[in-house]
């Protein structure tokens, strides 16, 4: 069974999606690349999201973005 990589719960922050298990918003993961920073910089700053957690959500993203051209 694949572990869950994001969450969304009314009681944690107010239902913004977190990555599994911490009180990181996602959204904060595509800021730091939007805004020139990296992976390891982002991991530094949040380090109760491990990293093959915010792998594992970049992937899903890109191919949830190809899909959506098709």
């Amino acid at each position: 069974m694949k572990r869950k990589l994001v969450s969304s719960s009314p009681d944690v922050m107010g239902g913004t999606p977190v990555f599994a298990g911490t009180r990181v918003p996602v959204q904060t993961l595509l800021d730091y690349l939007e805004g020139g920073e990296s992976l390891d910089e982002f991991l530094d700053d949040f380090p109760s999201v491990r990293r093959e957690q915010a792998k594992a959500f970049l992937e899903q993203a890109a191919q949830l973005a190809i899909a959506a051209t098709k």
